[in-house]
């Protein structure tokens, strides 16, 4: 992304990471846009190739020292490289001496943030919509019936805040099911 005339100004036209180098993108903070400067950093080719190939190692020593930037963004780039790096003495070094603001530790580590996901008793992904066969035989609670192994419950839905079960109508009732008692159907 091409650096706006804040940005170069802010940066003097000089990499904000590794301040070696002249400033040659905009690399945009992630989960932010980019699209302000305020979410942006600017880097030289150099470490522009080095966090898009997720490198570690002593590489990224520098950080000493842009990690102490007044930008948000430059802090939160520099926090998260450091995590990558955190194996190493001097990473490890580096991030118990410093105390950024909760809000740049939380923006740093947003870009390691898993999105949970429903998973069959197999490990495969499950979706709204999809068919299951039940693995083994379930009593269904508040109801005289049970589900044998084999039934089919078709279009189930995610439970929204437990990725350990799912709904799915049997018999016409809908009912909560285990994830750990399903196979992708």
């Amino acid at each position: 992304m091409a650096i706006s005339k804040q940005l170069q100004d802010r940066s003097d036209n000089t990499c904000e990471l590794c301040t070696a180098a002249p400033a040659t993108t905009a690399y945009a903070v992630s989960p932010r846009q980019g699209d302000r400067p305020e979410d942006q950093v600017a880097v030289c080719d150099t470490c522009l190739e080095a966090i898009e190939k997720k490198e570690t190692g002593d590489y990224w020593r520098f950080l000493e020292g842009s990690i102490w930037n007044p930008e948000p963004a430059v802090q939160a780039l520099s926090y998260r490289l450091l995590e990558l790096n955190r194996a190493n003495d001097w990473a490890a070094g580096i991030i118990s001496s410093v105390e950024p603001e909760d809000t740049i530790v939380q923006w740093a580590l947003s870009a390691f943030e898993v999105a949970e996901v429903h998973r069959d008793a197999f490990g495969n992904e499950l979706q709204s919509g999809d068919n299951i066969v039940l693995t083994q035989a379930l009593d269904v609670k508040g109801t005289s019936f049970s589900a044998p192994k084999g039934t089919v419950v078709k279009k189930i839905r995610l439970v929204a805040d437990n990725t350990g079960q799912i709904e799915g109508k049997i018999n016409d009732q809908t009912i909560v099911i285990l994830t750990k008692y399903v196979k992708k159907g």
